[in-house]
């Protein structure tokens, strides 16, 4: 009986294993799951197994309307205030420019600090951001950039991607980060850090305190976060003759501590300082500076000067002197 059944057994388990390869191979960036054939619309099916993934960040928006039913106080306020801000620069240093662009060096222990307080925010780990965001920068613009609203819609630039099954994965050859066993664990239980957040708002402020300080700010964060996706390839002003369209947007630049000068970032990449002109507001640099008087970062990579004056395009004086308080522009203190 047992050897009659086993090659059966085998048979199907080589079956699976052929079958999950091929709906590796067949991804699509439809946000509703599987690709279908291209004269193949997608399956109900198909679409249900690929928005049942989207539940926890279509629910995050949806647990907004607790704030409702919790009502709002200044305890609330206060936790979704600051809990913006940190995790914010958890993105914007930690994410971003250290794990993305290596813009600065600092401890292993401050490392993964910084990689929890970016997964804090919700959105997923610090290796799979860092390796999409290269991958973005290699092709941003082109029709294999997993986020352009040039070559896709402001919708898709802002949130599709986001939501497509084919961009599910951490693509372990952009990055070096995988030989830290703490940053592979992170990368797989990115959840963890927000888990411990909602709790520590609910100790803090109660319901309120979750509903705001932990649903809202969430919400916040991730379409302060998205607008560089989108807004900042669209609206702004551009200084530098970049390959792609990236632009300097100074709304974005407020609400993101920084990365709004999406031009400047783009023309020079491992700048830890992504204002390059002191009028540019660059809060996350800021940060950086003052973790740097206590030895917890060092070596931040600033543009040198003739990158400065390097593929400026030809309105790019009359733009900077319209944008500046002052006529002389001189690059950012160091």
């Amino acid at each position: 009986m047992g050897s009659r059944t086993f090659p059966r057994a085998q048979l199907l388990l080589v079956l699976s294993l052929r079958l999950k390869e091929m709906s590796i191979i067949t991804k699509s960036p439809e946000p509703w799951g599987e690709a279908p054939a291209k004269d193949q619309k997608p399956t109900g099916l198909s679409r249900i197994r690929g928005w049942l993934k989207s539940v926890p960040f279509l629910s995050m928006h949806l647990a907004c309307v607790a704030v409702f039913f919790t009502g709002v106080n200044s305890i609330a306020l206060a936790l979704c205030g600051a809990s913006y801000f940190v995790r914010m620069f958890g993105i914007t240093a930690g994410y971003h420019r250290y794990f993305s662009h290596r813009s600065f060096k600092t401890s292993r222990l401050f490392q993964f600090v910084l990689a929890c307080l970016g997964c804090s925010a919700m959105q997923k780990g610090p290796l799979w951001w860092a390796a999409h965001h290269r991958h973005h920068h290699r092709y941003s613009d082109t029709p294999d950039d997993p986020h352009s609203p040039r070559t896709n819609s402001v919708w898709w630039s802002h949130i599709g991607w986001v939501l497509a099954r084919d961009h599910e994965e951490t693509n372990w050859q952009a990055i070096h980060w995988s030989r830290y066993p703490e940053l592979r664990w992170l990368n797989r239980h990115h959840w963890v850090p927000g888990i411990f957040l909602a709790t520590l708002c609910v100790l803090i402020g109660g319901w309120s305190g979750l509903a705001w300080g932990f649903f809202v700010s969430t919400v916040l964060l991730y379409h302060a976060v998205f607008a560089v996706n989108s807004l900042c390839h669209i609206f702004g002003r551009r200084r530098f003759a970049t390959t792609d369209e990236s632009r300097n947007n100074v709304l974005v630049a407020v609400l993101t501590l920084g990365e709004g000068w999406h031009n400047n970032h783009h023309h020079y990449q491992s700048s830890a300082n992504q204002g390059f002109f002191w009028w540019e507001i660059d809060v996350s640099y800021y940060m950086l500076k003052v973790l740097g008087l206590f030895g917890l970062v060092w070596g931040l990579r600033k543009p040198p000067a003739k990158v400065l004056r390097r593929d400026l395009r030809k309105n790019s004086v009359a733009g900077q002197a319209a944008d500046a308080p002052s006529a002389a522009p001189a690059p950012a203190a160091s």
